[in-house]
């Protein structure tokens, strides 16, 4: 099991006291296996996707992570399942403006002890980035970018996978062709994959969907 949440809770205190974000979420995904989380804004989705990459705690219940129980780790433990286990595509990409292409790509990579050129110059060769290897990210543009952020995910070859409305940012062409390639090398590396998502057509290419609704699945 690549990723478990057994009964979540999580609740953030405002002026009024405590609101309830996540309620009693309980769901799996094994190796290989693709999932849309799907739900209005305010529903909970950054919150559950944050506790799965072993960014924020859970208040109640047990979320496994490669099978570590992330309750039982310290600070130290996460920050380095982070690092070796979990990679993470975000809408506005985040890459390092100061490094190339080719250092963005070989940064998690080399953070997670996993520096593997030849699998990394597949990933490359698969998104179309062989000739942007020298560049700078703001010398590209938004697709080549996001297929750098991916690349960069997918070169410390995660066990899962975390994708937060990796193509809200692209035209409908280039997200589907970003897309398509994202779950290509995903399947190829038999990474688990979450991605965070209001396109129902996105959600539709995965294997399952989940649909938050204040903080419950349903």
């Amino acid at each position: 099991m690549v990723l478990r949440f057994d009964a979540v809770q999580k609740s953030f205190r405002d002026s009024e006291g405590l609101v309830p974000v996540l309620r009693d979420v309980s769901f799996e995904r094994e190796p290989g296996q693709t999932l849309a989380l799907r739900g209005e804004s305010g529903s909970g989705k950054s919150t559950l996707l944050h506790i799965a990459a072993a960014l924020e705690a859970a208040d109640a219940g047990r979320v496994w992570v490669s099978g570590q129980d992330l309750t039982q780790l310290d600070d130290g433990a996460r920050a380095a399942l982070r690092r070796t286990d979990i990679a993470l595509v975000f809408q506005q990409f985040n890459l390092i403006p100061s490094l190339t292409v080719a250092a963005n790509i070989a940064f998690q990579s080399a953070l997670s002890g996993r520096v593997d050129k030849p699998h990394i110059e597949q990933i490359v060769t698969a998104l179309g980035l062989t000739e942007h290897m020298k560049k700078y990210p703001e010398a590209l543009s938004g697709g080549q970018q996001q297929r750098v952020a991916i690349a960069r995910a997918i070169a410390a070859r995660p066990k899962l996978m975390l994708a937060d409305e990796p193509t809200g940012n692209l035209d409908e062409a280039t997200a589907n062709d970003v897309l398509e390639q994202m779950l290509k090398l995903v399947a190829q590396t038999g990474a688990a994959l979450m991605v965070v998502t209001h396109s129902p057509g996105i959600a539709a290419h995965m294997d399952r969907q989940l649909h938050l609704q204040a903080g419950r699945l349903a």
